[in-house]
């Protein structure tokens, strides 16, 4: 573990904290009453993250609507992104589990590294408070943010949301193509489970897609 302290740059006053962080379900169970997992940890680190996050978006991205700015913080917080930013500072290496998860990949996991990073950030937190976790988080958030070619990928952003729950199929459909070949217009509709949640009309298939994708998450307040 003095190892992963090295790798953020932080070094735990109560590492029992940290050992918390790092243990995963599958771990506890298996070791009885002696450890607890980081479910609980996890569930605080979400909201530290979700507010440094919405706080940096907001000092620092004056121009951008509501919309935009909840779309762009659903991005950097997602699970992908988590995922990416655990795997920085090597943190499956550190992640304690059972024998079985461990042997069937559980320290490449996406699910278990993202929820690992997250209950990190809450231990960072309840050992120092804000400006600590601050420090962590946006060592991450602000360059991944800043190095994003745009803010308005719809389409990434209304799939990121779907896959929250499993079974759910999107797919786009195209409806019509009219006009002549040097003023096309193509209609788009975007299907949740041959539902209709989204209709965008532009002047190739790709944009219209990006548009039925912005309608169906303006229509979920997103």
């Amino acid at each position: 573990m003095t190892g992963l302290e090295s790798r953020i740059g932080y070094s735990f006053k109560n590492r029992q904290l940290l050992e918390r962080a790092l243990t995963h379900s599958s771990f506890a169970n298996e070791h009885g009453q002696t450890h607890k997992d980081n479910e609980r940890l996890e569930f605080l680190g979400d909201s530290v993250l979700g507010f440094i996050t919405a706080e940096y978006l907001f000092k620092n991205h004056s121009n951008l609507p509501e919309g935009e700015l909840t779309r762009l913080r659903a991005y950097a917080v997602c699970e992908k992104s988590l995922f990416e930013f655990a795997k920085q500072i090597d943190l499956g290496s550190y992640i304690l589990l059972s024998h079985g998860e461990d042997k069937t990949g559980g320290r490449q996991r996406a699910s278990v590294l993202s929820d690992a990073f997250e209950a990190l950030i809450a231990a960072i937190y309840l050992d120092s408070g804000i400006e600590q976790a601050k420090k962590f988080v946006l060592g991450f958030i602000a360059d991944y943010v800043e190095k994003q070619p745009s803010f308005k990928d719809y389409k990434t952003m209304l799939q990121e949301v779907i896959q929250r729950n499993a079974g759910e199929k999107l797919e786009y459909v195209l409806v019509s193509e009219t006009g002549p070949d040097h003023d096309k217009h193509f209609e788009v509709e975007a299907h949740l489970n041959s539902n209709v949640i989204g209709r965008g009309v532009a002047g190739s298939k790709k944009k219209a897609e990006q548009a039925a994708a912005k309608q169906a998450l303006e229509l979920m307040g997103l």
